[in-house]
């Protein structure tokens, strides 16, 4: 049977504590009063208050303590990695024991999400892992067998599964300095144009085979303060990940101003024809989610690329998001023009 709750109105457990002490009191009074009156003897009348005192003592205090009792299974359960358990709270309680659970069954609900993603990280990284591993050793193994020969074409397919570990490390790497909460930054002054310019010669490179046109437009000249290699991380992921989702053959734009009401540099990277739905903008930039491919587009990827890039942004005091334009995925990036130590 569900505990009984008295006087549920109330926001202090003190409150509801005292109202049932006085009422306890009150009828066991009343009820001495009455059985002396009818002539019951003090031996009997009294112990029989007592007993009828402390059980509706009893049975109503049960209602004030039952999400205690709950509380306490749940952390059992959860000691034992069961993260799915809650308490369970009526809704119009609002005194100080239906806080606590209200806020236990927060962390429970934050513990769940994050023992998940570890699952997933494991799951994840494991697959990551596996595919150029694997790879590798077929290949190696085919060499040494005779089976094919070490040509150029062979090694460079060699080299390309070594790089792509190589980035998969990087990526870890640059996980565990998020899951750390910061990374030291070397801030220096540049030219945001001549920054995007050689953070883009690389992508244009890898790029080669899908005809992609990159256009660059830069509001004159913009000098900011920042962590050159911090940035070009967040920029290279961005804009890799615009090529990635882009049909073979389109076109890229980078621009960027200068926001002087609010002192900063506002760059937007959009490949036009695609869009992102506005209910999974946010859910991109979690870690090891995976953007949808469609035709043209290329697949694969850790799903670190956008959450690294928001990590970097965070460093510096800026955001990223992805905001509505007509043209297409708009990612837009908002960072301080001068950096501000903490």
């Amino acid at each position: 049977m569900k505990p009984v709750r008295p006087l549920g109105l109330f926001s202090s457990l003190k409150l509801e504590l005292a109202t049932i002490i006085v009422t306890a009191t009150a009828i066991a009074f009343a009820m001495c009063w009455f059985l002396l009156k009818f002539g019951w003897s003090g031996w009997i009348a009294m112990p029989l208050t007592l007993v009828v005192a402390l059980s509706f003592t009893y049975y109503f205090s049960r209602g004030l303590t039952a999400p205690l009792r709950q509380m306490r299974d749940a952390a059992e359960a959860m000691a034992e990695g069961d993260y799915s358990v809650r308490v369970d709270l009526d809704s119009t309680r609002h005194d100080e024991v239906g806080q606590l659970a209200r806020s236990f069954n927060e962390m429970a609900e934050e513990l769940e999400h994050a023992d998940q993603m570890r699952r997933d990280m494991v799951a994840n990284v494991s697959h990551e892992l596996r595919t150029p591993v694997s790879a590798l050793q077929a290949m190696v193994e085919n060499m040494a067998d005779g089976v094919v020969e070490p040509t150029p074409a062979n090694m460079e397919s060699i080299l390309n599964q070594t790089r792509r570990l190589s980035d998969l490390i990087a990526f870890l790497l640059d996980l565990s300095r998020m899951e750390a909460g910061a990374a030291s930054l070397n801030i220096e002054r540049f030219d945001v144009g001549e920054f995007l310019d050689e953070t883009v010669e690389p992508l244009e490179i890898a790029d080669a085979g899908h005809a992609h046109d990159i256009r660059m437009r830069v509001d004159g000249d913009i000098m900011m303060e920042g962590d050159q290699d911090r940035l070009r991380q967040l920029f290279t992921n961005i804009i890799a990940n615009a090529l990635k989702h882009s049909a073979d053959g389109t076109t890229v734009l980078v621009e960027a101003r200068e926001d002087e009401t609010h002192g900063t540099v506002v760059v937007n990277v959009i490949n036009f024809g695609s869009q992102i739905p506005v209910s999974d903008r946010s859910d991109i930039f979690r870690r090891f989610v995976k953007g949808k491919t469609g035709p043209g587009t290329e697949s694969g990827g850790t799903g670190l690329g956008l959450s690294i890039a928001r990590w970097a942004a965070q460093l510096h005091g800026g955001t990223v998001k992805v905001v509505d334009d007509a043209r297409g995925a708009d990612f837009e990036i908002t960072l301080p023009k001068y950096h501000i130590s903490e």
